[in-house]
């Protein structure tokens, strides 16, 4: 084998790795049946959230997995495979699940989460959870949750109470403005 090509394929396998190891998820998806516009579509819907999907050789993926310490992976890689790195645990597997639903010949098949091997039932878990600034909000809303209720309170009391100081609280302030007026 020409040393260059030799050279040109453990660069790529590297890659592979780095990327397994620096992604916050990576799915494994077969794509075969899927048209050139079917799979057009899937990477602008991926680009749009930034994740990147690449096609690479099973032989070169297995090296890699093994590289990264992910050789469980390898039992996933037969056919035409693509792979789908994630910037964080959810965003690939929603992706990739909301188009699979529409378009049947998208089949996912597992992949690696926070640099363990999961399989599919797990990435189907993950694709029903919303992304970041979704669960972000969610937790915002939790933590407000308390202190709007807290101030409803409050103002309920207030409200019983005519709108009138609570004891002591400006009795004191009363004769200054009667004196002013």
């Amino acid at each position: 084998m020409n040393q260059a090509v030799l050279e040109n394929k453990k660069n790529v396998v590297t890659e592979i790795a780095d990327k397994f190891k620096n992604s916050g998820s990576t799915v494994i998806a077969e794509y075969r049946g899927l048209s050139v516009a079917e799979v057009t579509e899937l990477r602008r819907k991926l680009r749009e959230e930034n994740i990147e999907m690449k096609v690479y050789k099973n032989t070169l993926a297995s090296l890699a997995a093994d590289a990264a310490g992910v050789g469980d992976l390898k039992d996933v890689l037969t056919g035409p495979n693509a792979l789908v790195f994630g910037p964080d645990e959810t965003a690939a597997s929603r992706v990739l699940a909301q188009f699979a639903k529409k378009h049947k010949a998208l089949v996912l098949k597992g992949g690696i989460v926070e640099g363990k091997v999961v399989d599919l039932n797990t990435i189907k878990e993950l694709s029903s959870l919303p992304n970041r600034e979704g669960m972000l909000s969610m937790l915002l809303s939790v933590l407000q949750a308390p202190v709007a209720q807290f101030a409803r309170a409050v103002n309920a009391v207030s409200e019983q109470r005519g709108g009138a100081p609570a004891e002591g609280d400006s009795a004191e302030t009363k004769p200054a403005e009667e004196a002013a007026a």
